[in-house]
Parts: C-alpha cells; sequence; structure tokens
C-alpha cells in the first residue's frame, strides 16, 4: 500500500515544471508536442463521424480497433493479429508490466530514459531496475543474460535523442531472457525501427505514439507490433472500449496520411538540425538528436540558469533536478519562428 501511495503520488506530480495561466502568451518547448496540426484530414473524419447532430456518439466504439488495427499493419508490414491500439502508449506499457511481471518480479529499463516507466513499475508491485549509460551513451553491466521480465528500452532515447543501433538493439533481444519492450516514441524522427526484429525474435515488442510526429496529443493514442500471442496477451487485460469513437477515426485518417506526416516531420527534423548548429555556435554543447527535441548544455553547466533566464522571456523548455540531466536542458523543437526568438534569447544570455 505504501509503494501504491507513492506511486500514485509520483503520478499526480507526472506533468512536469512551470503551467502559466496565460499559457498562449508564452512559447512552450517543454513536452516535445508537435508544433503544428494534425493532418487536415484527421478533422475531417472527426466531423464526419460527429454528422450533423451528433448521433454516432450515443454508440458504443468498435472494442477491436478493427479497422485502425488494419490500416497501422499494413503500413507496417504486418497481419492485423500482430498490432494493437491503446490509450496512448502508456497504456501499453502499464498493461505489457501487468502482463508479463508478477509482484516482487524484475523489470530493468535505461537511466537516464522515460522515468514514467518506475512509476508504471511500483505500481504493479514490481521491482526497479535501471541500466546506465557510459559516456558515449553504451549500456553499463548490461549482463550477458538479463533474467528479468522485462527490459524497456526508449529508442531515440528521451531525454536525450541518441539512437541505439539496430545490431545494438538486435544483441539485448538475444541476451533477453524476458520481453524486450523498445519505445519507439520518437522514431519518425529518425532514420530507424525495430520492427523488423518483431519477425525475428518473440520476445521483441515495439510501440508506438501517435502523439507526436502525428499531433494527436490531446486524442490520447498509441500502438504496438509483436507476436499474434503476445498482441492477445494484451488485448486480454485492456479495458473493453478503451479508444472513443473520435480517436479511432482520427487514429484511421492520420495514419493513411503519409504524405502529411513525411512533409510535417522533415520541417522539424530541419529545424532541429538547424537549431542545434546554432547553439554550438554559441558555446553550447548538443546531442545530435534523431528526435523532435534536443538535449543541450550552456558551457558553465548550469541548466538551471539557463531554464530561468528562458523563463523569464516567456518561453518554456524541460530543466532535469537529476544530477544525471541538471546541467543541460530538453528542448522541444517549434515552428522556426519560435526556435529563433529562443536562439534570440540564448545569444544574449
Amino acid at each position: 500500500m505504501i509503494v501504491l501511495r507513492k506511486a500514485i503520488a509520483d503520478m499526480a506530480g507526472y506533468v512536469p515544471g512551470f503551467q502559466p495561466a496565460d499559457a498562449d502568451q508564452w512559447i512552450k518547448l517543454n513536452t516535445n508536442e508537435n508544433p503544428y496540426p494534425p493532418s487536415p484530414k484527421v478533422a475531417e473524419a472527426i466531423r464526419a463521424e460527429l454528422g450533423e447532430d451528433g448521433a454516432s456518439l450515443r454508440q458504443y466504439p468498435d472494442a477491436g480497433s478493427r479497422r485502425a488495427r488494419q490500416i497501422a499493419a499494413g503500413l507496417y508490414g504486418f497481419d492485423a493479429d500482430w498490432l494493437i491500439m491503446a490509450n496512448g502508449s502508456d497504456e501499453l506499457l502499464n498493461n505489457l508490466i501487468r502482463a508479463f511481471a508478477d509482484e516482487g518480479d524484475e523489470v530493468a529499463f535505461v537511466h537516464p530514459s522515460y522515468s514514467y516507466y518506475g512509476t508504471l513499475i511500483d505500481i504493479q508491485g514490481a521491482k526497479v531496475k535501471t541500466f546506465a549509460l557510459d559516456a558515449h551513451h553504451k549500456l553499463v553491466d548490461f549482463p550477458a543474460r538479463y533474467r528479468g521480465k522485462i527490459f524497456f528500452l526508449t529508442c531515440p532515447n528521451a531525454p536525450l535523442g541518441f539512437t541505439f543501433s539496430l545490431e545494438e538493439i538486435e544483441d539485448l533481444a538475444q541476451r533477453c531472457d524476458g520481453m524486450l519492450v523498445v519505445d519507439e516514441a520518437y522514431t519518425d524522427f529518425s532514420d530507424q525501427t525495430a520492427m523488423p526484429l518483431v519477425k525475428k525474435y518473440d520476445n521483441v515488442v515495439v510501440t508506438r505514439t501517435l502523439s507526436k510526429s502525428y499531433a494527436l496529443a490531446g486524442m490520447r493514442l498509441g500502438l504496438a507490433v509483436a507476436r499474434p500471442e503476445v498482441v492477445a496477451a494484451l488485448d486480454k487485460i485492456r479495458d473493453h472500449y478503451h479508444l472513443d469513437r473520435l480517436a479511432l477515426v482520427a487514429a484511421e485518417a492520420a495514419l493513411l496520411d503519409q504524405d502529411y506526416l513525411k512533409k510535417r516531420v522533415a520541417q522539424i527534423c530541419e529545424t532541429r538540425d538547424w537549431f542545434a548548429a546554432e547553439l554550438e555556435k554559441i558555446g553550447f554543447s548538443v546531442i545530435p538528436s534523431q528526435g523532435n527535441f534536443v538535449f543541450a548544455s550552456p558551457g558553465d553547466g548550469d541548466g538551471e540558469r539557463v531554464y530561468e533566464l528562458l523563463k523569464s522571456h516567456k518561453i518554456l523548455v524541460r530543466h532535469f533536478s537529476d544530477p544525471l540531466l541538471k546541467h543541460g536542458l530538453r528542448i522541444s523543437i517549434g515552428t522556426r519562428g519560435e526556435m529563433e526568438a529562443t536562439l534570440k534569447v540564448l545569444q544574449q544570455g
């Protein structure tokens, strides 16, 4: 019960940082949201689903998310029984722990990476194990055989932005007795995916979110690709109607409009690479990123000072109190205009 209370308290403070009352007057670069709207086809699909009087909302949605599953599976080159939709990828992470780890079992992840893994592990009463990174972003002390029930690997890593190579991920799959869950929340901004390994290894699961590249954070949509028996296990423990009608049609429309996705992703990546280069010109150290953000450190190693400077100019970025991260900042990539405004403040400070 004490562990559960702590986990709930952690969740209550999960959305980090300062949240201004006049948020519309700020540049918000602290939550890795997409600065552009989703595909216009999403709004069209939602309006069509609602109709003139919204009568469709009186009916339950498709509990199996069958059409969305088929579209996503076809997009990634799988049969539909290899894919499950979810209420955000967080639902999948939670249900994977519920499906594969009992109370007291060990579940591991990389530190630093997505800190919410630890909260979800605590909630289920499992035991947290973390593996560190060296200066070259390689895992430290990962055993020849890892016997924990699940190992979560965020790739690209958040908050640092680097990727593990496919060779490294495949090596981990071979060394894990339990499930290797590759969290690809940011992979549309990178040049690789671990999805081919799902067909090669029965212990590999790849999770995705539509919050970042598809600009649907407000709809809470995610998916996972895994062996059919893993998908079937996740299907058994999920909430019955876990995705509403509007979320489902939004997912379908967004996934079908790959031209729009590629255009926006290219736009964000171009801005990211330009911004990183400009930061380096003014003395920041920047980790090469394959996400929609950069992790940058000022020359004096005082990330909090720069956070407060930007905040004083109504620009929000993410500063971490973690000793491994407090020297720098995670800065989401906004529009070109937003990044130019941010750079101007940094040049002055």
